[in-house]
């Protein structure tokens, strides 16, 4: 099999198997990957402090499915629901570089809707009769 590079460098390792900077340089032109941080400090996993709460507000609805799933849909939809004003309050005091997956968009359109959604499934929930049996 022949390898056809389109530029006309050759590959610094024999064979044409790029190094492993020359790849991070191609990744990081492209877009794809962050640079490697030069001051040698280790990454943080969940590399944010919002990341840690955006899983905990996931597993929080993760309970609340659950719950639904077993038949108390209302406490559920509840669980669910404060999840979500939990994630807005969130968003709305932690700073934009820690918010991790909480930040999706400007910061007061992400607790504006994630807000209203759960404020909308709580009253929904609480406000729709129950059924008989």
């Amino acid at each position: 099999m022949t390898v056809v590079h389109e530029s006309e460098e050759s590959p610094a390792e024999p064979g044409g198997v790029p190094s492993p900077e020359e790849v991070e340089a191609e990744l990081v032109a492209a877009g794809v990957q962050e640079p490697t941080r030069v001051d040698g400090a280790e990454r943080r996993y969940p590399s944010t402090l919002g990341g840690a709460f955006y899983l905990g507000i996931l597993a929080v609805v993760g309970l609340g499915l659950a719950v639904t799933a077993a038949g108390h849909w209302r406490g559920g939809v509840h669980l669910i629901a404060g999840a979500l004003v939990a994630a807005a309050l969130l968003r709305l005091v932690l700073p934009t570089r820690d918010a991790g997956m909480l930040a999706v968009r400007h910061r007061a359109l992400d607790c504006s809707l994630l807000a209203v959604a759960g404020v909308a499934l709580w009253v929904l929930a609480s406000t729709i009769p129950s059924q008989p049996v």
